[in-house]
């Protein structure tokens, strides 16, 4: 019966308070938000194109984290931001200068993620192409409808009064642009790309065409906010070919990742794991962890990348796999109500804790104290029995009484009070 009693005691002090501390995560539970979905999609341009091959890279490291990546290929920038305002994708690539916050909706600037030069080549008839104002009247190619060069091309020619009215301009993707261009049939070509675009090399390479320096480059990136002037040095892409065979004024804009803002943070978080993982190396324009960056965008900047950019990683990424500390921090929520539960807890843990170790000794006092208070009235054939039964209870103490170091002090005390008790019952006797 006093096993059972002792029992019944510990169950009404802990399962209130099991029962409180399960309430209080199931209230807080409704406001965790769920485990995002691993999947995230990525508007990227023509399958030939190095936005496509910068996706690739992007789609190896986020399923190493178990996210599948699926990619949708596109005309180029503008179309992608159709994509995005579609919802048919997550992310877009985007030519930094081709859209701003007047026409971007729910979407937002993730980062800036490498130069992306403006080349101008041109056909070689014997005479050098100083300024674009000396294209008037000419076949130009500005890049396929939808891209962004299309965008940037027109802006600049018509800075320099140059239009349909008064020159040919054609709308060849890439490929198409660079065979016309080989074979005459016309006689500039605009390309925005990355230095590492095979055709830039092949054109370079080319004795029959030339590149055009901007004398002007800083008065461009001046009025082009989102425009920055490069210097390609004579011999800089290959020494033994001697590519460029000159110093070379570039402009250049960026490639830029937009995002829509209903994207979980944390897949936007990992995301941008990956893309400072990719492109925080030294090339042949950036140094060192430059990009990506944040720098003369046009589009508002997603609030969880302004956060990634400022304060690294967190310190639970630090630790802990990305999907588990992700985890973590999602239900940091919880944190609050268990702290205010176990602080009062914590400080009743100790002394509860002495209480149900001295409640093991003391509960035998009952029975020792009316053995104790009844042998006044024994008479001595009777003091037989009572010894008898007290020597039971000692062996019954002895298997169940079971306490830490700590506390043999009391077992003890109470081994000397039942011998105090037997001796009075054998002096009885």
């Amino acid at each position: 019966m006093k096993v059972l009693w002792m029992k019944y005691k510990f169950f009404t002090v802990t399962i209130p308070i099991i029962l409180l501390i399960g309430g209080a995560f199931y209230f807080t539970a409704g406001f965790i938000q769920p485990s995002p979905k691993k999947e995230i999609t990525i508007a990227t341009g023509s399958k030939t194109g190095n936005y496509y091959k910068t996706a690739l890279e992007y789609k190896k490291l986020l399923e190493q984290d178990k996210v599948k990546v699926n990619l949708i290929t596109s005309a180029g920038s503008m179309e992608n931001i159709e994509i995005l305002k579609n919802k048919k994708a997550d992310i877009a690539f985007v030519q930094n200068g081709t859209i701003d916050n007047e026409n971007t909706k729910g979407i937002t600037s993730l980062a800036s993620i490498y130069y992306e030069p403006l080349w101008v080549f041109y056909k070689n008839d014997g005479y050098s192409i100083d300024y674009i104002i000396q294209l008037i009247s000419k076949k130009i190619s500005i890049g396929k409808e939808g891209s962004g060069t299309k965008d940037l091309s027109l802006n600049i020619l018509k800075d320099n009064g140059i239009s349909e009215e008064n020159s040919t301009i054609l709308n060849y993707d890439n490929n198409k642009a660079k065979e016309e261009l080989i074979k005459g049939n016309i006689d500039a070509i605009f390309i925005v790309s990355s230095h590492n675009s095979d055709i830039v090399k092949e054109l370079l390479e080319d004795p029959k065409i030339n590149i055009l320096s901007f004398k002007r480059a800083k008065a461009y990136s001046r009025k082009y906010t989102f425009l920055e002037t490069l210097n390609l040095y004579e011999g800089t892409l290959d020494l033994y070919k001697n590519l460029p065979d000159q110093n070379i004024n570039l402009l250049s804009t960026t490639a830029n990742l937009v995002i829509r803002e209903d994207i979980p943070e944390e897949l936007t978080r990992l995301f941008l794991k990956k893309v400072k993982e990719v492109h925080n190396k030294k090339d042949l324009f950036a140094k060192s962890g430059e990009f990506p960056n944040t720098n003369n965008m046009l589009v508002e900047l997603n609030v969880e990348a302004q956060r990634y950019f400022k304060n690294g990683d967190t310190w639970l990424e630090k630790i802990f796999p990305f999907w588990i500390a992700s985890n973590i921090d999602r239900l940091k929520i919880l944190i609050i109500p268990l702290l205010t539960l176990l602080l009062p807890l914590f400080k009743g843990f100790f002394p509860l804790y002495n209480w149900s170790m001295r409640s093991k000794i003391y509960r035998w006092y009952d029975e020792i104290r009316a053995i104790d208070n009844d042998i006044e009235s024994l008479k001595p054939e009777d003091a037989k029995e009572e010894l008898e039964k007290i020597e039971k209870l000692r062996s019954e103490i002895s298997k169940e009484t079971k306490v830490p170091l700590s506390f043999m002090g009391e077992y003890y005390n109470l081994q000397l009070h039942i011998d105090h008790v037997i001796y009075r019952l054998k002096k009885l006797k």
